[in-house]
């Protein structure tokens, strides 16, 4: 009976966007990678299918194959820490109240999960989807093409963050097979942060090439984090990839249709020397300082993230 209750406690408060959080049981198997089902989602009623894009089926346990089915990948820590033992499935499905439909929730827990499993890396942690090499090639931009990215997401209440960075969006080129490409740092990043006043602020930065620039990024828009925790907000992203590139962007908050953020047809490079391709990422990738020294500023989160499209312009 105990456990009856918190399982209807769990689904209660993981339905609404700016929920605390609450870790469910761990899911056996979860982070190894299977082939995908071949398998389509149904599409809803009032709804088309999104045929370019990834939409959450309400298939919880299939989220994975859903997402390979799709032509994008995974990061996840399912197997990290003490999920070695009990493995668990960072990247779930629930029903939100707010857009009706069922949605992706991004778990990372502050005190245990890692950055893929890299032993030398003990500042950050990821939970991350994305399209790389083995994704179809319209979900991934050569030289001179261009992409329309949609997507919504939803930051917790009360999301707590540091003055180090916590990456919710990056645009990034892939590697080639000699693995000296020069994709280190990303193009675009979305991340949260707290300045030193205090405030936490979204930002859209802009990073040079690696081989061009000390790593330093340039703002391109900042907005008071505040307008968008509990919220669910929409962003359309188009990009030019080329050395003469152009970035827009705009995102909206759904609840009353206020533009957030802002960017139009910003000049710049856009293109990584030696890469396969330029391709997005979403999830959450914080840095929580060397050896966890961070933590107690930090805590669990559950992301929220619905209706990923990637449409090649030409």
């Amino acid at each position: 009976m105990k456990k009856f209750f918190v399982n209807i406690l769990t689904l209660a408060l993981v339905a609404a966007c700016g929920s605390a959080f609450v870790i469910p049981d761990p899911v056996p198997g979860g982070g190894k990678k299977t082939e995908p089902e071949n398998t389509e989602p149904a599409a809803s009623a009032d709804e088309p299918e999104q045929k370019a894009g990834l939409a959450a089926d309400g298939n919880d346990e299939g989220t994975y194959a859903l997402i390979l089915s799709k032509g994008y990948n995974y990061e996840t820590p399912d197997h990290s820490g003490a999920h070695a033992e009990a493995p668990f499935r960072h990247i779930r499905q629930s029903y939100d109240n707010t857009l009706k439909k069922y949605v992706f929730d991004f778990y990372l827990h502050i005190q245990n999960d890692d950055d893929r499993g890299k032993a030398d890396v003990t500042d950050r942690q990821r939970n991350e989807i994305k399209t790389d090499a083995h994704s179809p090639d319209s979900l991934v931009a050569q030289y001179g093409e261009s992409l329309r990215m949609t997507w919504k997401f939803c930051l917790p209440a009360g999301m707590q963050t540091t003055n180090k960075f916590a990456h919710i969006h990056q645009l990034k080129g892939i590697d080639n097979k000699e693995g000296n490409a020069d994709v280190a740092l990303p193009a675009i990043t979305f991340t949260c942060r707290t300045l030193s006043n205090g405030k936490q602020q979204f930002q859209v930065l802009y990073t040079a090439s690696k081989v061009e620039s000390d790593g330093k990024s340039t703002y391109l828009a900042r907005a008071d984090l505040s307008e968008f925790l509990g919220e669910w907000v929409s962003v359309t992203e188009t990009v030019s990839f080329a050395d003469d590139g152009r970035y827009s962007v705009v995102v909206t908050r759904i609840r009353d249709g206020k533009q957030l953020a802002k960017v139009d047809g910003a000049e710049l490079d856009l293109w990584r020397t030696g890469c396969t391709g330029m391709r997005p990422k979403w999830g959450l990738y914080r840095n929580f300082g060397e050896g966890r020294s961070m933590a107690s500023q930090l805590r669990d989160e559950v992301l929220k993230f619905a209706d990923f499209d990637i449409r090649k312009l030409k």
